[in-house]
């Protein structure tokens, strides 16, 4: 199928199966699943301007889908995802300007390329790290986790969150939901640098603050799922706004890809009542790591899947 805005031929089976995979592990995980749309896009030819700017849009929708199901299992904290907004916002609109130069320097491809394979890799080293070393010294609840049980989420990392959570850094926040105190400034750091990768690698950047939000803010797993997706909401829309303004974004595409998605999003957002903070963060490791062999390869041979 022809597709005018981005003139690229793409099967429209190939979009609804990658959205609907990405549905699923954008419920589950709580990421909008650039670390793999992105690097799919790519792969059958989008230019990366086109593939974080369509990614940016397919995901809205779906993170839509996916919040509703995670509020009503109590695994959404809307003041975080607000506060977050903030930061988020203006990261991400110096990383689509950061891909305005490379496109006028003509090496953009290279260096997104590069920049993905790097944090790709680096986030997927760290997270099998702390969640296999947590899984061997902990002890987890069984049955269904939701409420209270949710909130229990061991981290072998917890010594390192606790000396940042101690931080006095006015004004401090106090997080209800998620029970965390910590610094406002902090909170606004981790937003923005996800902002950063997201208006510069694609999607809602939930590969980078899903995990900054366990390790570095201290909240609760399934709470940075269902938090990350509400906050990805309104990141993801400015994105898609400030791409589609430069001219990034293939609606026809994104829609498509959404089309898949709903359906996806529904089941891995009610697929994390079944799983533990450290099994879920331990089957994120291998995603980060799909999209790097995905990059790697298209980088290597030049040539599309």
């Amino acid at each position: 199928m022809f597709f005018p805005i981005s003139g690229a031929h793409i099967s429209p089976i190939y979009l609804v199966i990658v959205g609907f995979v990405i549905g699923i592990l954008g419920g589950f995980f709580g990421v909008g699943g650039s670390f793999i749309a992105g690097p799919a896009l790519r792969a059958v030819g989008l230019d990366w301007n086109f593939a974080i700017g369509t990614d940016l849009a397919h995901i809205v929708g779906k993170s839509v889908v996916a919040v509703r199901q995670h509020r009503a299992f109590g695994n959404v904290d809307l003041k975080l995802g607000l506060i977050m907004a903030v930061g988020t916002i203006g990261g991400a609109e110096i990383g689509a300007q950061l891909i305005q130069m490379l496109k006028r320097a003509g090496n953009m491809n290279l260096v997104v390329s590069l920049v993905s394979i790097v944090v790709y890799l680096s986030i997927s080293t760290f997270m099998i790290w702390e969640s296999r070393k947590t899984l061997s010294q902990t002890r987890l609840p069984t049955g269904t986790v939701k409420g209270a049980t949710a909130k229990h989420d061991p981290s072998a990392f917890k010594h390192v969150t606790s000396r940042i959570q101690r931080l006095k850094i006015f004004p401090m926040i106090t997080l209800p939901v998620s029970g965390v105190t910590i610094s406002l400034w902090i909170i606004l750091l981790v937003a923005f640098v996800g902002g950063l990768f997201s208006g510069f690698l694609g999607g809602g950047a939930g590969y980078i603050r899903m995990p900054s939000m366990v390790y570095v803010l201290g909240i609760p797993t399934h709470l940075a799922v269902g938090t990350d997706l509400f906050e990805i909401i309104i990141s993801a829309s400015y994105g898609t706004f400030t791409h589609a303004v430069k001219g990034n974004v293939d609606i026809l595409i994104a829609l498509v890809m959404h089309t898949g998605a709903a359906i996806g999003a529904q089941i891995g957002a009610i697929s994390t009542q079944y799983f533990a903070g450290p099994k879920i963060r331990l089957a994120f490791v291998p995603l980060p790591l799909i999209g790097a062999a995905i990059v790697i390869y298209t980088l290597v041979t030049g040539h599309k899947l």
